[in-house]
Protein backbone atom coordinates (compact mmCIF):
# COMPACT_ATOMS: atom_id res chain seq x y z
CA UNK A 1 0.00 0.00 0.00
CA UNK A 2 1.56 3.50 -1.19
CA UNK A 3 1.23 6.61 1.05
CA UNK A 4 0.25 9.71 -0.30
CA UNK A 5 3.43 11.39 -2.14
CA UNK A 6 4.00 7.41 -3.56
CA UNK A 7 0.51 7.42 -4.88
CA UNK A 8 0.91 11.63 -6.34
CA UNK A 9 4.10 10.04 -8.14
CA UNK A 10 2.52 6.72 -9.02
CA UNK A 11 -0.30 8.70 -10.78
CA UNK A 12 1.86 11.01 -12.61
CA UNK A 13 3.90 8.11 -13.89
CA UNK A 14 0.84 6.25 -15.31
CA UNK A 15 -0.92 9.10 -16.79
CA UNK A 16 0.60 12.00 -19.11
CA UNK A 17 -1.04 15.41 -18.62
CA UNK A 18 -4.23 14.51 -20.84
CA UNK A 19 -5.01 11.72 -18.48
CA UNK A 20 -3.62 8.86 -21.18
CA UNK A 21 -2.36 5.81 -19.75
CA UNK A 22 1.75 5.70 -20.38
CA UNK A 23 2.97 2.85 -22.30
CA UNK A 24 6.29 2.25 -20.56
CA UNK A 25 3.98 1.48 -17.50
CA UNK A 26 1.82 -1.06 -18.80
CA UNK A 27 1.66 -4.65 -18.02
CA UNK A 28 5.08 -4.61 -16.23
CA UNK A 29 6.20 -5.41 -12.86
CA UNK A 30 5.17 -3.53 -9.64
CA UNK A 31 9.08 -3.06 -9.09
CA UNK A 32 9.61 -0.75 -12.56
CA UNK A 33 6.31 0.84 -12.21
CA UNK A 34 7.41 1.79 -8.97
CA UNK A 35 10.90 2.49 -9.94
CA UNK A 36 9.64 4.63 -12.95
CA UNK A 37 7.10 6.83 -10.38
CA UNK A 38 10.31 7.19 -8.62
CA UNK A 39 10.17 5.14 -5.50
CA UNK A 40 11.54 1.54 -4.95
CA UNK A 41 9.53 -1.32 -3.10
CA UNK A 42 10.89 -4.62 -2.65
CA UNK A 43 11.39 -7.02 -5.92
CA UNK A 44 9.27 -9.87 -4.57
CA UNK A 45 6.06 -7.28 -4.06
CA UNK A 46 3.35 -8.18 -6.92
CA UNK A 47 1.10 -5.66 -6.61
CA UNK A 48 0.97 -1.97 -5.96
CA UNK A 49 -2.41 -0.62 -3.92
CA UNK A 50 -3.59 2.67 -4.21
CA UNK A 51 -6.81 3.53 -1.44
CA UNK A 52 -8.83 5.69 -2.85
CA UNK A 53 -11.81 8.21 -1.66
CA UNK A 54 -13.75 9.24 -4.62
CA UNK A 55 -14.71 7.66 -7.95
CA UNK A 56 -15.12 9.40 -10.91
CA UNK A 57 -13.27 10.63 -14.51
CA UNK A 58 -11.26 13.41 -12.31
CA UNK A 59 -9.75 10.55 -10.22
CA UNK A 60 -7.30 8.70 -12.44
CA UNK A 61 -7.16 5.65 -10.19
CA UNK A 62 -10.98 5.21 -10.84
CA UNK A 63 -9.81 4.26 -14.78
CA UNK A 64 -8.48 0.56 -15.83
CA UNK A 65 -4.50 0.51 -15.04
CA UNK A 66 -3.39 -2.46 -16.91
CA UNK A 67 -0.96 -2.82 -14.51
CA UNK A 68 -0.49 -4.50 -10.65
CA UNK A 69 -1.67 -1.49 -9.48
CA UNK A 70 -4.98 -1.69 -7.64
CA UNK A 71 -6.75 0.84 -6.36
CA UNK A 72 -9.09 -0.05 -2.94
CA UNK A 73 -11.98 1.15 -2.31
CA UNK A 74 -13.44 1.26 1.11
CA UNK A 75 -17.76 0.72 1.88
CA UNK A 76 -19.46 0.09 4.47
CA UNK A 77 -22.63 -2.03 3.62
CA UNK A 78 -22.84 -4.21 0.60
CA UNK A 79 -25.81 -1.66 -0.52
CA UNK A 80 -22.70 1.35 -1.04
CA UNK A 81 -20.55 -1.41 -2.69
CA UNK A 82 -22.32 -1.46 -5.04
CA UNK A 83 -23.00 1.93 -6.25
CA UNK A 84 -19.36 2.30 -5.94
CA UNK A 85 -19.37 -0.51 -8.51
CA UNK A 86 -21.87 1.29 -10.53
CA UNK A 87 -19.83 4.63 -10.47
CA UNK A 88 -16.79 2.52 -11.92
CA UNK A 89 -18.43 0.90 -14.44
CA UNK A 90 -19.62 4.70 -15.65
CA UNK A 91 -16.15 5.57 -16.47
CA UNK A 92 -15.00 2.36 -17.90
CA UNK A 93 -14.75 -1.48 -18.02
CA UNK A 94 -18.51 -2.25 -19.37
CA UNK A 95 -18.83 -5.35 -20.76
CA UNK A 96 -15.83 -6.65 -19.82
CA UNK A 97 -16.22 -8.59 -16.44
CA UNK A 98 -15.52 -8.33 -12.46
CA UNK A 99 -15.59 -10.10 -9.78
CA UNK A 100 -16.96 -11.00 -5.98
CA UNK A 101 -15.50 -13.18 -3.48
CA UNK A 102 -18.80 -14.25 -1.39
CA UNK A 103 -20.39 -16.87 -0.42
CA UNK A 104 -23.66 -14.97 -0.08
CA UNK A 105 -25.90 -16.15 -3.14
CA UNK A 106 -27.97 -12.90 -2.18
CA UNK A 107 -24.89 -10.51 -2.96
CA UNK A 108 -23.70 -12.38 -5.70
CA UNK A 109 -27.07 -11.67 -7.75
CA UNK A 110 -28.08 -8.18 -6.69
CA UNK A 111 -24.10 -7.65 -8.37
CA UNK A 112 -24.97 -9.71 -11.56
CA UNK A 113 -28.52 -7.37 -12.05
CA UNK A 114 -26.66 -4.30 -11.46
CA UNK A 115 -23.31 -4.67 -13.20
CA UNK A 116 -23.24 -4.56 -17.02
CA UNK A 117 -20.50 -7.20 -17.77
CA UNK A 118 -20.51 -10.15 -19.17
CA UNK A 119 -19.23 -12.37 -16.82
CA UNK A 120 -18.93 -12.34 -13.17
CA UNK A 121 -16.25 -14.46 -11.76
CA UNK A 122 -17.56 -15.59 -8.37
CA UNK A 123 -14.39 -16.80 -5.85
CA UNK A 124 -11.99 -17.36 -8.91
CA UNK A 125 -8.94 -14.76 -9.89
CA UNK A 126 -9.86 -12.48 -12.90
CA UNK A 127 -7.57 -12.68 -15.51
CA UNK A 128 -7.19 -16.82 -15.56
CA UNK A 129 -10.64 -17.41 -15.00
CA UNK A 130 -12.44 -14.53 -17.63
CA UNK A 131 -10.35 -16.92 -20.10
CA UNK A 132 -11.73 -20.06 -19.28
CA UNK A 133 -10.52 -23.01 -17.48
CA UNK A 134 -11.72 -26.34 -16.93
CA UNK A 135 -12.86 -25.24 -13.10
CA UNK A 136 -15.39 -22.89 -14.51
CA UNK A 137 -16.80 -23.98 -17.50
CA UNK A 138 -16.30 -20.64 -19.98
CA UNK A 139 -15.02 -21.23 -23.40
CA UNK A 140 -11.11 -20.66 -23.51
CA UNK A 141 -9.90 -17.76 -24.99
CA UNK A 142 -7.51 -15.19 -25.23
CA UNK A 143 -10.02 -12.46 -26.60
CA UNK A 144 -13.04 -11.25 -24.95
CA UNK A 145 -16.28 -9.81 -26.08
CA UNK A 146 -17.83 -7.13 -24.20
CA UNK A 147 -21.37 -7.07 -25.60
CA UNK A 148 -23.05 -4.12 -26.55
CA UNK A 149 -22.36 -2.34 -23.15
CA UNK A 150 -18.72 -2.51 -24.57
CA UNK A 151 -18.76 -1.28 -28.02
CA UNK A 152 -18.60 -5.28 -29.41
CA UNK A 153 -20.61 -7.89 -31.50
CA UNK A 154 -20.76 -10.33 -29.22
CA UNK A 155 -20.19 -10.92 -25.20
CA UNK A 156 -18.89 -14.65 -25.29
CA UNK A 157 -16.04 -15.51 -25.30
CA UNK A 158 -14.06 -15.93 -28.54
CA UNK A 159 -13.13 -19.26 -29.54
CA UNK A 160 -12.60 -21.44 -32.68
CA UNK A 161 -16.17 -21.33 -33.33
CA UNK A 162 -16.04 -17.15 -34.15
CA UNK A 163 -13.17 -17.57 -36.37
CA UNK A 164 -14.98 -20.07 -38.71
CA UNK A 165 -17.27 -18.47 -41.51
CA UNK A 166 -20.52 -20.33 -41.81
CA UNK A 167 -23.13 -20.40 -44.61
CA UNK A 168 -26.68 -20.99 -43.96
CA UNK A 169 -28.88 -22.55 -46.36
CA UNK A 170 -32.19 -21.91 -45.84
CA UNK A 171 -35.10 -23.37 -47.82
CA UNK A 172 -39.08 -22.83 -46.71
CA UNK A 173 -40.68 -25.28 -44.46
CA UNK A 174 -43.83 -25.37 -42.52
CA UNK A 175 -44.86 -22.41 -40.26
CA UNK A 176 -44.15 -23.36 -37.13
CA UNK A 177 -45.14 -20.21 -35.65
CA UNK A 178 -46.22 -20.17 -31.59
CA UNK A 179 -49.69 -18.01 -30.36
CA UNK A 180 -48.88 -14.97 -29.09
CA UNK A 181 -50.44 -15.95 -25.77
CA UNK A 182 -47.31 -18.71 -25.88
CA UNK A 183 -44.83 -15.97 -26.19
CA UNK A 184 -46.38 -13.76 -23.89
CA UNK A 185 -47.52 -16.36 -20.85
CA UNK A 186 -48.80 -14.56 -17.81
CA UNK A 187 -47.91 -11.33 -19.59
CA UNK A 188 -50.77 -11.40 -22.89
CA UNK A 189 -53.68 -9.45 -22.38
CA UNK A 190 -52.27 -7.81 -19.70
Amino acid sequence: MVNQEEKRLLEKALWNDQGRRTANTIAVDASVIARIAGFEIPQDKVFIMVEQQEIGPAYLFSHEKLSPVMAIDKYKGFENALKMVQAIFEIGGKGHSCGIYSYNDEHIHQLALIAPVSRIMVRQPQSKANAGSFTNGMPMTSSLGCGIWGGNITNENIHLKHYMNVTWVSRPIPEDRPSEEELFGEFYNT
